[in-house]
């Protein structure tokens, strides 16, 4: 007997054609003899339609009572989805976030779990009964509904698994696992049979959309086995796992690209100490994330141009930002640009072969495109472009590193 976390997305509980398939799913897990809970989203576009309700009320909305609002897609998928497991002969009973309760802190919103009492799921598993558990919500500390970002089910379902010390959390999405790449760019891209926690953290951090970043990391913490594969066929998915699980290393493991970047260029900023905290410390405060950045000498020796990206949607505030501590900074002039993309290369075989870099590099000047800026990390290297040349660039690094099938 095996305990089971089982994760539907949006697409996978779209209607209750869906949330019927996913029940025969819940059922197959049951009929093996395994200890199963389910975690759930809001059925496809419900989230979208909820924020857009708040949005026609209020653009300066009470973040406590958004969270209230959105948070009820997944109560109204965990409720049907429950009586669908009932009328197929599977016990089961829905759960939401506070009945756990899942503790989170009161960054509404954006919350992060801190807690689980999982004591009651257990005894329900134990005893046959399959919990249908509202994802992406949890409860604050000032005892109300908190919800975890966009894409939180998933670090629902892996926190959930932790806690109950499951032997797998499946997620069940559109795809059937994880790929060298985006098989919508490059068709020849193959499905990886597994993939440590580090590369897909690296993945899913510079693009690749099949796990959110944050249950990715919890995994790795809690070295909990995760599994990606499909709601909509029967193909053994791809696993996500420790380095030691993976018997011989791929040089590189995948190519991930993402059109979600905007470039700002400070033009001859001030050579002086404490100058990229005048920068960077306000952009913190206003909890805009930072990406790549890279600061080269001006023409006149005296001055610094100082460039970095960030998410195309921050674009306006961030440049709002540095406009008003123009003083503390000291810049001549602001250069945007949001018609950029990221095209990384991910892959933990990096670490003992040299060279990765300067193939990326050559391939892409072959293909006459011009690289922005560069940032590196042990298991990868990351290059900003031109957005019209993401497809062309994946494409060929994807064949340079040798990830077609066939090759």
């Amino acid at each position: 007997m095996a305990r089971i976390v089982q994760k539907f997305g949006g697409t996978s509980v779209a209607d209750i054609e869906r949330i019927k398939i996913a029940a025969e799913w819940v059922k197959a897990e049951v009929e093996a003899d395994h200890q199963v809970a389910v975690t759930v989203s809001a059925m496809a576009g419900v989230t979208d339609e909820l924020v857009g309700y708040v949005d026609m009320v209020s653009s300066l909305y009470d973040a406590r009572e958004y969270d209230v609002v959105v948070s009820a897609g997944e109560q109204v998928t965990s409720g049907l989805l429950a009586l669908v497991l009932q009328n197929i002969g599977v016990d089961a009973r829905s759960w939401l976030g506070w009945q756990i309760p899942v503790f989170t802190d009161s960054a509404h919103g954006k919350a992060r779990i801190s807690r689980i009492k999982e004591t009651q799921l257990v005894e329900c598993m134990e005893k046959g009964q399959v919990p249908v558990i509202a994802g992406f919500q949890g409860v604050g500390m000032d005892n109300r509904v908190t919800t975890l970002g966009r894409g939180g089910t998933d670090t629902s379902a892996v926190a959930l698994a932790a806690a109950v010390n499951a032997d797998r959390c499946d997620i069940y999405t559109d795809v059937d696992g994880i790929y060298t790449t985006d098989p919508r760019i490059v068709p020849t891209a193959q499905k990886l049979e597994k993939i440590t926690y580090e590369e897909m953290l690296e993945m899913a951090s510079v693009g690749a959309k099949v796990l959110q970043t944050r249950a990715v990391e919890m995994a790795m913490k809690y070295n909990q086995i995760v599994q990606v594969r499909s709601s909509f066929s029967n193909k053994p998915g791809t696993l996500v796992v420790n380095e030691e699980e993976i018997v011989e290393q791929e040089l590189v493991s995948g190519i991930a690209y993402s059109r979600d970047e905007a470039k700002i260029t400070l033009v001859k900023v001030l050579d002086k100490p404490g100058v990229a905290a005048a920068i960077f410390g306000p952009l913190a405060d206003a909890s805009i994330n930072v990406d790549m950045i890279v600061q080269s000498v001006s023409e006149d020796g005296e001055a610094t141009n100082l460039t970095f990206t960030v998410a195309t949607n921050d674009l306006e505030r961030t440049v709002t930002t540095i406009k008003s501590n123009y003083k503390e900074i000291g810049y001549e002039k602001i250069i945007s640009d949001s018609k950029v993309a990221k095209v990384s290369v991910v892959g933990v075989g990096m670490r003992t072969h040299a060279g990765v870099a300067q193939k990326m590099f050559q391939t892409l000047a072959e293909k006459s495109i011009n690289i922005q800026v560069i940032s590196t990390s042990e298991i990868k290297v990351s290059v900003l472009i031109d957005e019209e040349y993401t497809e062309l660039a994946v494409r060929a690094l994807h064949s340079a590193y040798g990830l077609d099938s066939g090759q």
